[in-house]
């Protein structure tokens, strides 16, 4: 529900401009809470890190009664004062100053309550077809990254690889770097475009996975990998830096792009969905996968994925840089 939320909210209130950075600072959030939990998580006990992480949740939901809802929603819900209100803080003008984007919404506002919404609605224009398809192959690819299981096994992966950095210290250090990683995708992402940062990081998950996956299969084999006891930290490190600046967090933002209005919340509801679902199958499965076939199989798996989704991206995607979500939804029905 939160996702869905995230990703309607940010696409009706952010600027053309500033959409695909700011739209991409929700991951840095998100990142920081896996470094918090990475960083106490080793040394307290389960129901201390609960503790912990409810005061989090709770100052999460008192700052929310002092942000303004979305002006889109306000104006489907008869609100013009209100959306005009929340226009005014969120663009730091006056009154005057942000009526000709009310008057925008407004239009969009109407054209959308003229018209019935339903599943159908989904696949009833070429637009809406390719926005979906684009969209649950971006969290599709996500998935099949193997970035769950490797932040919620990535202690035991450390010790699986038996080097000599201790598995918590390591855990940490991914934390961190990810949550630096994340922080250079606002910087980016509006200046060197969407499809650019995508196919960097899929292509740097293909290496740092398959790179990985030759470790294990070295340790397979009983080949003597003492002196490589720092390549699965420094794979897991690229992967994540990669990942982060990337498949991490452009998918929600292009998501955000790709649906117009009317489709909005359904297509939202359904990609977040099928993109948890996934991501709860391959995190239960990971540790099975492992057995049957062998640490190295798994990262080889990712490895192929990784290429795939670059594929994707580089074959399917349109670049969405500096569009406007009108011009975006356009360039889709062609």
């Amino acid at each position: 529900m939160t996702e869905r939320l995230r990703f309607e909210s940010w696409s009706d209130v952010l600027k053309d401009k500033v959409r695909g950075a700011l739209g991409s600072f929700t991951q840095l959030l998100c990142t920081l809470g896996f470094m918090y939990v990475y960083s106490i998580g080793p040394y307290v006990s389960y129901i201390s890190l609960g503790v912990a992480c409810t005061v989090v949740s709770v100052l999460f939901l008192v700052t929310m009664f002092f942000i303004p809802d979305s002006p889109y929603q306000l104006l489907k819900r008869g609100d013009r004062e209100g959306a005009r209100k929340a226009l005014q803080w969120l663009r730091s003008k006056s009154s005057s100053g942000v009526n000709k984007e009310l008057n925008e919404l407004q239009v969009a506002v109407d054209e959308q309550a003229s018209q019935k919404t339903s599943l159908r609605d989904l696949v009833a224009t070429k637009g809406n077809v390719k926005a979906l398809i684009l969209s649950l192959g971006l969290v599709n690819w996500q998935q099949l990254s193997g970035i769950n299981a490797v932040l919620f096994f990535s202690q035991a992966i450390f010790k699986m690889s038996g080097g000599a950095l201790d598995p918590s210290i390591a855990t940490i250090l991914i934390g961190v770097v990810m949550f630096l990683a994340s922080g250079c995708t606002p910087l980016l992402v509006d200046r060197t475009g969407r499809r650019f940062l995508l196919l960097t990081s899929a292509v740097g998950m293909m290496l740092s996975q398959g790179v990985l996956g030759l470790f294990f299969f070295l340790r397979h084999i009983d080949v003597d990998t003492t002196n490589l006891g720092l390549l699965p930290v420094g794979s897991l490190i690229v992967y994540i830096i990669v990942y982060s600046i990337g498949f991490g967090p452009l998918p929600w933002a292009v998501m955000g792009e790709l649906f117009s209005p009317k489709v909005k919340s359904t297509a939202s509801s359904l990609t977040a969905s099928f993109c948890w679902v996934l991501g709860f199958l391959i995190t239960k499965f990971f540790q099975d996968i492992v057995n049957g076939l062998g640490t190295y199989s798994a990262f080889w798996m990712f490895s192929v994925c990784c290429g795939l989704a670059g594929m994707f991206v580089f074959f399917l995607l349109p670049e969405t840089k500096g569009k406007s979500l009108q011009e975006i939804q356009l360039l889709l029905e062609k």
